[in-house]
């Protein structure tokens, strides 16, 4: 009767549960293999997915508690991601990782004049622009300005058709180092720099005028919604 007992208990020990016959690795090799994997892996891997690679009666958990501990205050850490494990960078370094390339972009002439006009003149409307420029401005004008984010939608002006506005971003204003879009140089500098051409600046009228880099008058606001 004993005899079939302990053949019974035999019977139904999960496998997981069989004695191995070799013993697991020291839980110092277990870290090693842990961090071995968590390198070399792309995407973050489960504490299931760990201990089906390593050698019979490891445990990942364990294991990988004493890796993180290892790993504080590391340039790298180890995270968890979901129900997943990862190496990461530190949060405070992540500015190392950043890379910053210089893209020359060349605006067309059309897109130079639109975006002088809607930094001289804003907030305006995309008629107001074809009414200073004498000429339609066209969709894909507007549409590389936005893309760069040199500029963005302003308010609808109070009037018939309720017309969406223009105005520069704080993008722009970076990009050419200006506090504000006050600060843009006059049309006297622009050609000094040789940004311009000796022609004169489209809506701008007189190079000499005094307001030519006055912005979107306090007149005006009644003509905007909220």
């Amino acid at each position: 009767m004993r005899d079939e007992l302990d053949r019974d208990d035999r019977d139904t020990r999960p496998e997981d549960e069989e004695e191995s016959l070799f013993d697991a690795p020291p839980i110092a090799e277990q870290e090693r293999m842990i961090e071995a994997i968590l390198f070399a892996t792309a995407e973050p891997i489960t504490s299931r997915e760990l201990e089906a690679r390593m050698p019979h009666g490891c445990d990942a958990a364990e294991a990988l508690a004493h890796l993180r501990k290892r790993y504080e205050g590391r340039g790298v850490r180890v995270v968890r991601v979901g129900d997943a494990w990862a190496f990461r960078t530190a949060p405070d370094l992540g500015f190392l990782m950043r890379k910053e390339t210089v893209e020359t972009r060349k605006l067309s002439r059309a897109a130079i004049e639109t975006l002088a006009i809607i930094a001289y003149h804003q907030p305006v409307t995309r008629a107001e622009i074809e009414e200073i420029r004498g000429v339609s401005v066209s969709r894909g004008t507007i549409d590389q300005l936005l893309e760069m984010e040199w500029i963005r939608l302003g308010r609808r002006r109070m009037t018939p058709g309720r017309p969406v506005t223009f105005v520069v971003t704080p993008t722009f204003l970076d990009h050419f180092a200006l506090e504000s879009a006050r600060d843009l140089p006059g049309v006297k500098e622009l050609r000094a720099a040789g940004l311009l051409e000796s022609r004169p600046l489209p809506g701008s009228g007189d190079e000499d005028d005094e307001d030519e880099g006055e912005i979107g008058g306090e007149d005006q606001t009644e003509l905007f919604e909220d």
